[in-house]
């Protein structure tokens, strides 16, 4: 570890309490100036560390940074967590780890992607630390054709966390999405590899990005206008929400294949009983939603009376405005 990381691991063992910059060089065997710039890169990195003349340093009770140590006080579920500075995209990490053999339940976390993946290329925006970027390797035992119930599962599980941290009325939009305030604020994207012989899943990847905070200034371009914060700017909430996700999707992973989820999906359809645009080789047209079938395909009523369920891989949707 570097002297960042292990100075962080004396702060975490004495939270809440002052440790001396004096015992901490002396337990790593480093200057105290060393610590010092230690302690100056931490706080760069969003942790909360107080300080004063013969006091020492101080890690805040709740700090805002993404923390492992911090993750794991709140988190029930077993779970093997790597967290980094910046990635590319979590799920490309986790999507490498996994041919490399890394265990189920090994989770990804970032506090930036520079290049964050959405559904049908789209690029997901997520700059640092103003979200929780995070992707969870699994290794399903049922076959790649209920993929879907991976996606749904995280954005029930997702939605319930940002509610039960007071982020008001989260709902998911078909299939994929969640919002809060008629903006998005969180996206889900699960990408895998399966053995085409057994035709089961090698691996899957589920990745979820969540706008935890406005980013100073707001959100760019169009983006302004679609997406949204869960939060205000300084909450304290980044660990205590990744653990949340993490645990919630781990009942339902548990017994997916039963749907468990489903009820409650449909209870969060934000589509449900609006107008929708749906696009198609002859442009846009517009349908009624009418709910979530068992399958959890989108069940659409046409102007002219006629009936479909749509596949989340046919098809996006968008309110109709």
């Amino acid at each position: 570890m570097s002297i960042r990381e292990e100075t962080l691991k004396i702060l975490e063992e004495n939270r809440g309490a002052d440790v001396s910059g004096a015992e901490i060089a002396r337990r790593l065997g480093v200057s105290r100036s060393a610590v010092w710039k230690a302690v100056s890169a931490l706080k760069a990195d969003g942790h909360t560390i107080l300080a004063g003349t013969n006091r020492g340093y101080c890690l805040a009770a709740e700090s805002g940074a993404l923390s492992v140590p911090e993750i794991q006080k709140y988190l029930k579920t077993p779970c093997t967590l790597v967290l980094k500075k910046a990635v590319t995209s979590t799920n490309d990490v986790a999507k490498d780890l996994a041919e490399e053999g890394a265990a189920e339940w090994t989770v990804v976390i970032a506090r930036e992607q520079t290049a964050g993946k959405g559904r049908q290329g789209r690029q997901f925006y997520s700059p640092a630390d103003t979200g929780i970027y995070m992707s969870i390797v699994l290794r399903p035992a049922f076959p790649p054709a209920q993929a879907l119930l991976i996606t749904t599962a995280a954005a029930v599980a997702v939605a319930q966390a940002l509610e039960q941290l007071g982020c008001p009325d989260p709902a998911i939009k078909w299939v994929n999405d969640v919002y809060s305030g008629g903006k998005k604020v969180c996206g889900i994207l699960t990408e895998g590899a399966f053995d085409f012989e057994s035709g089961r899943f090698r691996y899957a990847v589920l990745g979820i990005g969540i706008n935890l905070s406005a980013p100073a200034g707001g959100f760019p371009g169009e983006l302004r206008e679609k997406a949204g914060a869960a939060f205000a700017a300084g909450e304290p909430l980044k660990n205590r929400l990744a653990a949340a996700v993490i645990d919630n999707f781990a009942r339902f992973y548990a017994a997916l294949p039963e749907k468990p989820h489903l009820a409650l999906y449909r209870q969060r359809s934000m589509l449900t009983g609006k107008t929708v645009l749906i696009p198609g080789p002859k442009g846009e047209r517009t349908a009624q939603a009418l709910g979530i079938d068992d399958d959890f395909r989108l069940l659409v009523a046409s102007p002219d009376g006629t009936r479909e369920a749509l596949s989340s891989g046919e098809v996006s949707v968008k309110l109709f405005q």
